[in-house]
């Protein structure tokens, strides 16, 4: 059984919300579930040295988005570093030049998606981990950044994937359907343990909020047995304007 999460930790913050107040309570939430896996939104070079500071058991890949080194914000994907082995890892950007860092099609930010395929170190078995964060504006950016997400990820042939990330979409919308086309699966509607809470809320939930962070998983060889949004606050403070998102899932 492997446990896989999602997080948008909000780039900065203001006031009470600041990245400073947060930083501590993120890492409580990511303690507290401990996944096996996960991935990160809106990191910047500050999140990924706190987070690695903070959670000594974990390593991550990933790279800023404005320059493919520190600049800008990582999709990073941080992994149980005494489980894993990790390998076949990399970040393409969402445009029609991945190799390189750029801006796509309608995108109004430069977007990355970064993967690492990850090994268990006892038990042999392997997946992949997908995360991203898709466009907010560029409607044909969103449809084809899934559509390299898929397409990368059938390049691995056959092995087990899941694709974490804010997809800055609903369900329904065309991005989501390309995502859950062919062999993909949202695994909020396949785990048999679910729940139906939004995940955005922007820390006023009872005035807003959207369901936009998704786990997408390879229907095929993936299992997801929980999906949970985790809608809480820690010690009466919200971590995030967005909540994390987990899978429990099992290899087929």
């Amino acid at each position: 059984m492997y446990r896989v999460m999602s997080l948008n930790v909000l780039c900065w913050g203001e006031g009470e919300n600041c990245i400073e107040n947060r930083i501590p309570l993120v890492i409580e939430i990511i303690k507290k579930y401990a996944p096996s896996s996960f991935g990160v939104q809106e990191a910047h070079k500050k999140w990924i040295d706190a987070l690695t500071a903070g959670l000594p058991g974990y390593n991550y890949v990933g790279v800023g988005r404005e320059d493919g080194k520190e600049d800008g914000e990582y999709s990073a994907v941080f992994y149980q570093k005494d489980r894993f082995d990790a390998s076949d890892y990399g970040n393409f950007w969402i445009s029609e030049t991945p190799d390189v860092p750029s801006k796509g099609w309608d995108s109004a930010c430069t977007r990355i998606a970064t993967y690492v395929k990850l090994t268990d170190k006892q038990t042999g078995e392997s997946y992949v981990h997908f995360n991203t964060h898709l466009d907010h504006i560029g409607r044909q950016a969103q449809i084809n950044g899934a559509k390299m997400i898929q397409e990368k990820a059938a390049s691995f042939g056959g092995v087990p994937v899941v694709a974490t990330g804010d997809f800055n979409v609903e369900q329904g919308s065309d991005c989501y359907n390309t995502m859950v086309s062919a062999n993909m699966a949202d695994a909020r509607f396949l785990a048999p343990d679910t729940d139906d809470c939004y995940t955005f809320h922007w820390f006023k939930p009872d005035e807003y909020h959207d369901t936009i962070d998704f786990i997408f998983v390879d229907k095929a060889t993936v299992r997801p047995v929980k999906f949970k949004v985790v809608n809480e606050k820690v010690n009466g403070r919200f971590y995030s304007d967005h909540y994390a998102v987990y899978s429990d899932i099992e290899l087929v």
